[in-house]
């Protein structure tokens, strides 16, 4: 996805102060409010449109505003930054009726103070120093679930940061209208792949629908031999063909069976105004082959997917490739398959039967046809690549019944040890942090599922932030983890949220 998926979304800034210190002085606070935003505004890093709002001074004008941005579709969250002192009893009625992501910044017009000129005019009005820890007890008293920024907008730090902070609040837009669909159900007998749809709706916002397969079937089968030709046309162009999946090839018309299923499925997709969607194995009704390149496809493209029926990882999938548009790096549907405990340092190869998202790779994937022992179809085609070395996050959504728990551990994508010539399946292969052994414990004692979101474009500061909105556990595995840490956070976060699940 590129950074114009973002246009008409905002982000309003509300300046905070108060009547007292005049009209001169409110004039200085709304000029330097203006050049806070317009600063903030010309930064590259900053992907979603910052919208300022007049100065408030007056408990109705805030409490209108919040109102405003909760009802406004384009507004995506809110910052609030106090640059004079504002009596917080003054934002008790718009903080508490604010319905969007909320993110205060500590910061001031100034970055360094004038020391040899300063005086109580310049004291005066600038106040955020305690002005925003006026307000921040508020939202404390409120239990406010945001975030707090502290800096100079100068700082590239500051910047990055309420740049994660836009890109999470651009995930938690994206969840709370997301459509979703399931051809068939999950794998049967599986539990990690199921879970309650209707928390999910109500905790994220996801609708998730099922159709069964032979609805799909009818429309791939429908499709146009002009359609199938141009995406044909589109693969030639796009990868390396087997020489047999190329026209005039044997197995060409494998390949123009995968093209119809995609014309399918995206029609399918887009009539219905579906983001994410999942495909099961043993419910293929009257497709000849496993969806397997339309799905890569489809992924590349911004869709959300989980195999074997897990909504859940399609629906994060969706979710997180929203909050990376315009940025290097890529994000994908993935499973833990296989591991090499040695010799060398240990290791995870992850793929799928023919799911991984090309994104991952900057090199110019291959379409291939190969056997597959499972689903009792033709054999399918798929793209084969393996994933660019660099670092990167795993991250699953797990359903533990009363609640929901995100477990991320950070990883760092590698070049295979050898070759894998007989691998026909698109791959990659991580070091996970802080080892093999501690980060496997620590994901299995959180119950997290083999499938996962694996995306070297955002990190977990974006993610902490999206859970943060979400009002979801968040568990992350870094190179700090230890076993026995993360076995006692998990007994803290049980307790916290039994005791304190309005938090």
């Amino acid at each position: 996805m590129t950074v114009e998926a973002y246009d008409g979304l905002q982000v309003w800034f509300l300046t905070g102060s108060q009547s007292l210190y005049g009209e001169e002085t409110l004039r200085q606070v709304a000029q330097q409010s203006a050049e806070v935003v317009a600063r903030l505004a010309g930064a590259p890093e900053i992907p979603v449109r910052l919208v300022a709002k007049p100065v408030l001074t007056e408990p109705d004008a805030i409490r209108r505003v919040c109102l405003d941005a909760t009802a406004d579709d384009q507004c995506i969250g809110v910052v609030v930054w106090m640059h004079t002192f504002s009596p917080a009893k003054m934002w008790i009625g718009g903080l508490d009726a604010l319905g969007k992501p909320l993110l205060h910044l500590n910061t001031q017009a100034n970055e360094a103070l004038p020391w040899s000129t300063i005086d109580m005019d310049f004291m005066n009005l600038n106040q955020a120093a305690h002005g925003d820890r006026e307000v921040a007890h508020l939202e404390a008293r409120l239990n406010l679930r945001r975030t707090i920024v502290a800096g100079h907008v100068n700082s590239a730090d500051v910047r990055s940061r309420i740049a994660a902070w836009m890109r999470a609040a651009v995930g938690w837009h994206a969840a709370q209208h997301l459509r979703m669909v399931r051809f068939g159900d999950n794998m049967r007998n599986v539990a990690v792949t199921d879970g309650d749809r209707v928390s999910a709706q109500i905790t994220f916002g996801i609708a998730n629908e099922t159709y069964g397969v032979n609805d799909l079937v009818a429309v791939v089968d429908a499709a146009s031999d002009a359609e199938v030709d141009a995406m044909v046309a589109a693969y030639a162009g796009e990868y390396e063909l087997a020489p047999e999946l190329a026209r005039g090839g044997e197995r060409h018309e494998s390949l123009r069976y995968g093209a119809r299923i995609e014309v399918g499925l995206r029609q399918f997709l887009e009539q219905g105004r579906y983001g994410a969607f999942t495909t099961n194995f043993e419910d293929l009704g009257g497709l000849r082959q496993l969806p397997g390149l339309a799905c890569q496809r489809l992924m590349s493209q911004g869709y959300g997917f989980g195999g074997e029926g897990d909504w859940k990882t399609s629906a994060l999938l969706r979710i997180v490739k929203t909050m990376t548009a315009g940025l290097p790096g890529g994000t994908s549907f993935m499973e833990d398959y296989t591991y090499h405990f040695g010799p060398g340092e240990p290791k995870i190869l992850g793929a799928h039967m023919l799911e991984v998202c090309p994104t991952i790779t900057s090199a110019r994937p291959r379409v291939e046809i190969h056997p597959l022992g499972i689903g009792n179809r033709e054999d399918p085609v798929r793209l084969v690549f393996t994933a660019d070395p660099g670092p990167g996050v795993v991250v699953c959504l797990t359903d533990l019944g009363p609640r929901f728990r995100m477990i991320a551990n950070e990883i760092d994508v590698i070049e295979p040890d050898q070759p894998l010539p007989s691998l026909p399946v698109a791959r990659a292969v991580w070091k996970p942090r802080p080892s093999l052994s501690t980060s496997a414990e620590s994901w299995m004692y959180a119950g997290g599922s083999h499938h996962s979101v694996l995306t070297t474009a955002v990190g977990v500061d974006v993610l902490a932030a999206f859970a943060e909105m979400a009002r979801t556990e968040l568990l992350v595995i870094d190179g700090s983890t230890t076993t026995r840490d993360v076995q006692r956070e998990l007994r803290w976060n049980e307790l916290y949220y039994r005791l304190a699940p309005q938090f």
